[in-house]
């Protein structure tokens, strides 16, 4: 990393930002944004697909989304677990690309990975910042790159913000964000997992038909841009009160 990124979005699998905030990476990278993804698993019990398969269709989707970072951490598959080590190597992650904004996914969900992963970013991003706390046998940096300055790569590191994509979840947004200049790009990164989103016998009863998953993310992003007052929209949430400093520029009317 020779610059550090704008923001970072965190999730389990391979294609869960894409679905949950890749309009807002999109959004961000047509910005002059700097947006990095990084996975914490490689994908290998998906039902569909190898993770073979998906790190070239991750590689695929970054280059829509515009962003200039990508990588997967070698976490289980459906084994995500909030453990010291974990947490650890996510710290480095966090030290490395020292990202203003990160986006974990909402802390509830179906899916025990995606929840863990909420709480196990939070955590992470927290051992980041903590000066005594040393790093460098997990920096990928460190591991790869010979002349980089170990200390440089790893000082300490919180990111400003932690926000939480709720896609997944049921839960009233604190916000939105409008994405609906980049609604295509993100429906285009979404279609980049061939092996997932394919129609196929394995998985058909949990995945849904070819034809109907652009009407699916189509609803849902119509849902949350009704919200805002726009056409599409992505919806995130923050635990942290919000800060108006003028009154008459508060978005979305009321009535």
């Amino acid at each position: 990393m020779n610059q550090p990124l704008d923001i970072l979005a965190i999730a389990a699998h391979r294609d869960d930002v894409e679905q949950t905030c890749g309009g807002t990476l999109l959004k961000a990278a047509r910005r002059g944004q700097k947006a990095g993804i990084l996975d914490l698993t490689q994908g290998e019990m998906g039902t569909r697909g190898t993770a073979e398969d998906r790190a070239n269709e991750a590689s695929d989707a970054a280059k829509i989304l515009g962003v200039t970072w990508r990588r997967a951490l070698d976490i289980p598959d459906g084994r995500v677990e909030n453990t010291w080590e974990n947490r650890l190597k996510v710290a480095s992650v966090i030290r490395e690309t020292r990202p203003r904004v990160v986006i974990l996914p909402y802390w509830k969900g179906r899916h025990p990975d995606h929840y863990t992963a909420s709480v196990l970013g939070y955590e992470a991003c927290f051992l980041a910042g903590l000066k005594k706390l040393t790093l460098d046998q997990y920096s990928a940096v460190n591991q790869s790159s010979s002349g980089t300055n170990p200390i440089e790569s790893l000082a300490p590191h919180r990111p400003f913000k932690i926000i939480y994509a709720t896609l997944y979840y049921n839960v009233r947004p604190s916000f939105v964000v409008d994405i609906s200049d980049q609604f295509e790009g993100k429906f285009a990164s979404i279609l980049a997992y061939k092996s997932q989103f394919s129609d196929q016998e394995a998985g058909k009863d949990l995945f849904p038909a070819h034809d109907e998953i652009r009407a699916r993310v189509d609803a849902m992003a119509r849902f949350y841009g009704m919200l805002g007052g726009v056409t599409h929209a992505e919806p995130f949430l923050q635990k942290e009160v919000g800060l108006v400093d003028d009154l008459l520029a508060i978005p979305v009317k009321s009535i």
